[in-house]
């Protein structure tokens, strides 16, 4: 599962070449901390919500070299870019209790709750590392390797108080399952906007196991929540 990360301002010089020009600096006062379910957070997504609204309904052509025209019967191409949105982590569960704040990637497009989100709201969240706890409640963080960002697939819904992300988990891969069976759906930098914007690839992805990630531990107890 994924229950909670970290986002560091940082990470914005990073990410600033998979959006929009200018796009990059977020006038949000609540970076640099932990981000838990609930939280407004930064995910990055499809900047033009009316070439998005294209996208929703199967209409767009993605080329290799320009990924962002619209083809649409008489509609001109329009532009399509990447951005960095404020949402809120978490579909409100059934019934109005709780958060749902993590999906299976192996079942996500069989769910009713998820599937058409999946299909066309995809977004992909910037973290610096993650938390997960072993079943002795023994708190590790995981890194990439290399000490980049780490780059969460997700999806998001529309809801009356705005838009709300959930995060993709996977089988856990050798470097996470000493601690937890479950992992975040990590993407590749270079996979960000192939799984934002591709109809049709994304479905691939889905089945992907993560690269090996660097673990610590603080050797201390600690509660999820």
């Amino acid at each position: 599962m994924c229950g909670r990360y970290y986002f560091s301002v940082d990470l914005l010089d990073e990410i600033r070449e998979l959006v929009e020009p200018g796009d990059w600096k977020l006038e949000l006062g609540l970076l640099e901390k932990d981000m838990h379910p609930g939280d407004v957070a930064p995910v990055i997504t499809i900047r033009d919500h009316t070439a998005q609204g294209y996208a929703e309904r199967g209409s767009v052509e993605w080329g290799s070299a320009e990924r962002g025209n619209v083809e649409r019967g008489n509609v001109s191409p329009a532009p399509v870019f990447l951005g960095i949105q404020k949402m809120r982590w978490g579909f409100k569960a059934p019934g109005g209790k709780g958060l749902v704040f993590n999906a299976r990637s192996e079942s996500v497009l069989e769910k009713r709750m998820f599937r058409d989100s999946v299909s066309h709201r995809r977004v992909a969240v910037p973290v610096s590392w993650f938390y997960e706890w072993n079943q002795s409640k023994e708190k590790y963080t995981f890194t990439r390797e290399d000490g980049q960002v780490l780059f969460l697939a997700g999806f998001y819904s529309k809801y009356e108080d705005g838009d709300h992300f959930v995060i993709l988990t996977t089988q856990a891969n050798q470097s996470m399952a000493p601690v937890h069976s479950r992992m975040p759906l990590v993407l590749e930098r270079d996979q960000v906007r192939d799984w934002i914007m591709d109809e049709d690839g994304f479905r691939g992805m889905l089945e992907q196991v993560p690269a090996r990630l660097s673990k610590s531990c603080e050797y201390e107890q600690q509660t999820l929540f």
